[in-house]
């Protein structure tokens, strides 16, 4: 239930559970953890959806049974910031609880209009992932990601793009916005495109 496109350099890895608005199994999961791990043969690393959400985050049986405080998803986060090359996430639709981990350590964010980012710990009674605060409040600053984590806030994307949380809304096909935008780092030897990536400083974990 994960796609992976290769397309040269340009990996594309895609959510298909549209049925289930993409929520996640550990089997998911464990395939992006593998994808992001060896996505350091690529120059750039796109996560997508299909249908229209991105994802809802855990899938509930799965999440009943323990998956909810998986270290899988600190793995998956944990590999996606490692990597040297540029990591895009493109939000077809909402993002939701733990698939907000892997959104918030790519590089950068792209959605549709109409779109939703939301993180219901308090709510659901669990801890976010280890990492995830810091990355937000990289990206937002304290207060808003407390706004998040403890009111949880429902920020539209373009509001979460004023707040630095999303970095472009765009119309259309959010997979070609995220490629056009990975374009000079895919025309560029990877070693260049690694050595600006490691002299931008980063937010949080």
């Amino acid at each position: 239930m994960i796609r992976l496109d290769r397309e040269g350099d340009l990996w594309v890895a895609t959510l298909d559970r549209p049925d289930k608005a993409n929520a996640l199994t550990a089997d998911m999961l464990e395939r992006l953890c593998e994808i992001a791990e060896e996505a350091r043969a690529a120059k750039a690393l796109v996560l997508t959806g299909a249908g229209k959400v991105f994802s809802a985050g855990a899938d509930l049986e799965a999440a009943k049974a323990g998956l909810a405080t998986s270290p899988l998803w600190e793995r998956l986060s944990g590999a996606l910031a490692r990597l040297p090359g540029l990591t895009i996430c493109a939000l077809n639709g909402t993002v939701a609880g733990g698939a907000m981990g892997m959104t918030l350590a790519c590089d950068l964010r792209v959605a549709v209009p109409g779109a939703k980012v939301f993180y219901p710990v308090m709510k659901l009674g669990f801890l976010p992932q280890p990492s995830d605060p810091a990355r937000l409040a990289a990206l937002v600053g304290p207060a808003r990601a407390k706004m998040i984590l403890m009111a949880g806030a429902k920020v539209p994307v373009e509001e979460a793009m004023g707040w630095g949380l999303i970095d472009r809304v765009v119309e259309g096909d959010v997979v070609a916005a995220a490629h056009e935008l990975a374009g000079d780092t895919l025309a560029a030897p990877p070693e260049h495109a690694a050595a600006i990536k490691a002299l931008i400083p980063r937010g949080g974990i």
